[in-house]
């Protein structure tokens, strides 16, 4: 059994699993030699070959209990027919919705469309390369998507009023997101995903409706996945309320944020834990990363734990801290 299924299912481990949001990206320099001559970053997550790599370089150099796919979760937009593109200082662009077109849009089609991302699990299940560790594929949450193809920029202002204005609109892309996520959740765990991860990475940005946007959408997911016989874990950023997301979603485990106290978190959940650290911690100092890394595991130590970032690893994080990290964890009694 991997150090992360056991966490999840015996809740409890030998050992403390690490594996870091955003492992396989900018910070490691044999990623940016093959981002150098792949601009596109579209067609280098549709590249079964090149993923491939790039999902195991943190694996080979660190050694984390889990790969997670090199992949985005904008790529089901992009399956769906919207135009996606990755602008260099900008971020996410995507074109305007046809929902006429994302009312009759195929299954097959669209499974086509993202099929190189299935190819790429299944040639990590190949030949035994991630030997006794996790393999993780991932999805947006229905409302992180929704904002996205909604505001078609990355919402780091957050909304504006317009956002909420064509109320069908948003009725019909819950609907359509609910059944496309599903069958990318499937396709993915078909293809060799062990779990799954779902990411709501602007759920910061729910005021009120919660159980429109938030509850529902993401139980409904995490059942599905569950039905799969797949363990899901579910990543809320941003939220006020943990406790009250856990008891009423059912993660198989739950990813907190970096602004979370964990300290007040600990009595009140009773799933399993994943992730907290501040990024920018990696930003600092040894002695520095030590005393934060350790309070994690120091509140953790009698709760199911798998050490992980609050948000993604940094790109001017450098290696050197990202060893010492691991090593703070391996070490820790």
């Amino acid at each position: 059994m991997t150090p992360i299924k056991e966490c999840l299912i015996n809740k409890k481990t030998n050992i403390t699993p690490i594996w870091l949001m955003r492992q396989a990206g900018r910070y490691l320099p044999e990623f940016r030699e093959i981002r150098k001559v792949n601009t596109n970053f579209i067609d280098l997550c549709l590249n079964p070959i090149l993923s491939e790599e790039i999902t195991l370089q943190p694996i080979n150099r660190f050694g984390f209990d889990a790969a997670i796919i090199f992949s985005d979760i904008l790529m089901l937009p992009y399956g769906l027919g919207q135009n996606v593109e990755f602008k260099k200082n900008l971020g996410p662009n995507l074109g305007k919705i046809n929902l006429d077109n994302l009312l009759i849009i195929d299954e097959n089609e669209f499974t086509k469309k993202l099929s190189p991302i299935y190819e790429l699990l299944k040639n990590l299940n190949r030949n035994n390369k991630l030997k006794n560790k996790d393999l993780i594929g991932f999805v947006g949450a229905p409302w992180t998507l929704l904002v996205y193809m909604i505001n078609r920029l990355s919402p780091k202002n957050g909304l504006s009023e317009e956002f909420f204005k064509d109320l069908k609109l948003i009725e019909n892309l819950l609907m359509i997101l609910d059944k496309f996520i599903k069958i990318h959740i499937k396709n993915q765990i078909n293809s060799g995903a062990t779990m799954i991860q779902i990411f709501d990475s602007w759920a910061g940005l729910i005021k009120n409706n919660y159980d429109e946007y938030l509850y529902n959408p993401t139980s409904s997911l995490v059942e599905y996945t569950k039905s799969l016989g797949v363990p899901v874990i579910c990543f809320p950023r941003g939220i006020s309320d943990y406790t009250k997301f856990c008891e009423i979603v059912k993660p198989s485990m739950v990813n907190i944020d970096y602004n979370v106290n964990p300290k007040t978190l600990i009595d009140k959940i009773d799933v399993p834990v994943q992730g907290g650290l501040d990024p920018k911690v990696l930003l600092t100092d040894k002695d520095n990363l030590k005393s934060e890394v350790t309070k994690y595991l120091e509140v953790f130590r009698d709760h199911p734990y798998v050490f992980n970032l609050g948000h993604g690893i940094l790109p001017e994080t450098q290696i050197q801290m990202v060893e010492d990290l691991v090593k703070i964890v391996r070490n820790y009694k």
